[in-house]
C-alpha cells in the first residue's frame, strides 16, 4: 500500500494521478515502461517529463487534457504558440463558437476593408486588433471543442473517428 503524499504543491502529474484513486505503483503497473520511482521523479520535477511520457500518462489516465498542459506550459514553443483549452461542457463549448462566429460575421467586411492592400495601416490596427481577438476566439472554441472529444473518446463514450 502506498503513502498518501502531504505535498502542498503538487504538480498536474500527482494530482492527476491521485485524482484517480492510483498510488504511485498501480500506476506503474497501469503505464508501460514506468515505475514508481520514475513516475516520482517525474510529479517532483527531479526529471524532465518527455512528450512521450505525457503522451502516455495522458491514454492511460485517461486525460487527455496533460497534452494540452504540456504543450501550453511547459513545452517551450507551445509556451508561444499553443493554445490553453479548458475542459468543458458540449453546450458551453457550443455557445462560445456561436457567439464568435456572431461576431466575425459581423466583422468580416471590415477585414476584407483592412487587408484589400496586403497590409495594415495604422488607422486601421485597432480594428484588426479586434477582429483577430475574435478570430483567437474561435481558434481557443475548435480547441475546446477537440478536447472535448478526445475526452469523450477516451472515457469510451464515443468512438474514435476513422481517417
Amino acid at each position: 500500500m502506498g503513502r498518501r503524499s502531504t505535498k502542498e504543491n503538487k504538480t498536474i502529474w500527482q494530482t492527476t494521478r491521485e485524482s484517480l484513486g492510483l498510488t504511485r505503483e498501480k500506476a506503474g503497473e497501469l503505464i508501460p515502461g514506468f515505475s514508481p520511482e520514475r513516475i516520482e521523479k517525474i510529479e517532483n520535477g527531479r526529471t524532465q517529463i518527455q512528450p512521450e511520457d505525457v503522451l502516455l500518462m495522458a491514454e492511460y489516465y485517461k486525460t487527455p487534457s496533460l497534452c494540452n498542459y504540456y504543450c501550453a506550459e511547459e513545452c517551450p514553443i507551445g509556451q508561444i504558440h499553443a493554445l490553453r483549452t479548458e475542459s468543458k461542457e458540449l453546450g458551453q463549448i457550443a455557445v462560445e463558437t456561436l457567439n464568435a462566429l456572431n461576431k466575425m460575421n459581423q466583422s468580416k467586411d471590415r477585414l476584407l476593408e483592412i487587408v484589400e492592400d496586403g497590409r495594415v495601416r495604422p488607422d486601421e490596427y485597432s480594428d484588426f486588433v479586434e477582429i483577430k481577438a475574435v478570430l483567437d476566439k474561435i481558434a481557443l472554441s475548435v480547441s475546446n471543442l477537440q478536447l472535448w472529444v478526445n475526452e469523450q473518446i477516451a472515457l469510451g463514450k464515443m468512438e474514435k473517428p476513422k481517417q
